[in-house]
């Protein structure tokens, strides 16, 4: 019987679901794994079709991190141009969402920061415990949670190494949508078909904007905003939107 592999990659329609497949180490990241959500998010951002991803995890637990064993033994669980998991230092250019059941700890939290918009499940909790451990969270996971929870909690959860409840993840806005137990990944896929069903390059330059905005100088950020809109205004897409609406159909999206 031939090895399951560390990740799984399924296509839903013009969604992209890709699955950390190691639920005998609680989805922890090694090399194999990394490198196979890395090819995932080059196959998410260079194929026309495919318009929004979501991460998860086999086995009722999203990941626990990076694989310690696989660390001791000298797996480097990095992707070059990538960084940790093949995804934390340069996500793809499209939507990705993460959808969280059982944990999301330290590395794993880290690859869910890394995403677009968290979808967890009631019984979800997440965690930055490097400095238990006596480490830091270098994979991201300081730089972002801040932006998400604001950094009084962002301090608090990162200097003490708690637990956090999926309940109080929400209530920070760190999680989006909060769902029944077991109902993060169905409720996640609902919400990327959503977002799928609008016009791609217009998402992709909404999440550039999000993601850059942010810190650009204030007195150029209209025009840095408008070198990424320009584009999609002049599109086939923009105008077959505009024709869509005032022939009260659903618009036909080409991506260009």
């Amino acid at each position: 019987m031939s090895e399951q592999p560390e990740v799984l990659v399924e296509r839903d329609g013009a969604v992209l679901v890709v699955t950390v497949n190691r639920p005998q180490a609680k989805n922890a990241i090694n090399k194999a794994a990394a490198e196979g959500i890395g090819a995932a998010m080059d196959q998410l951002d260079s194929d026309d079709s495919l318009f929004v991803g979501v991460v998860t995890g086999a086995g009722g637990t999203f990941s626990a991190g990076m694989d310690l064993k696989a660390f001791l033994a000298g797996e480097k669980p990095h992707v070059p141009g990538r960084g940790f998991a093949g995804l934390v230092e340069r996500p793809p250019a499209k939507p990705l969402i993460a959808a969280v059941e059982g944990f999301a700890l330290a590395g794993g939290f880290e690859i869910a920061l890394a995403c677009d918009l968290i979808v967890a499940g009631e019984g979800a909790f997440f965690g930055l415990p490097e400095v238990r451990r006596g480490l830091l969270a270098g994979g991201g996971g300081l730089l972002r949670l801040p932006r998400k929870a604001g950094l009084p909690k962002a301090t608090e959860w990162a200097l003490t190494g708690d637990r956090i409840p999926a309940q109080d993840a929400h209530a920070a806005g760190v999680v989006n949508r909060l769902v029944p137990t077991g109902e993060a990944l169905p409720a996640a896929l609902a919400l990327a078909r959503q977002i799928a069903g609008n016009g791609p390059l217009a998402v992709q330059g909404t999440k550039r904007i999000l993601t850059e905005g942010s810190e650009w100088p204030a007195a150029e950020a209209f025009a840095r905003q408008w070198e990424i809109y320009a584009p999609v205004r002049a599109s086939e897409d923009a105008e077959e939107g505009a024709r869509a609406f005032t022939e009260k159909r659903e618009p036909v999206w080409r991506g260009r």
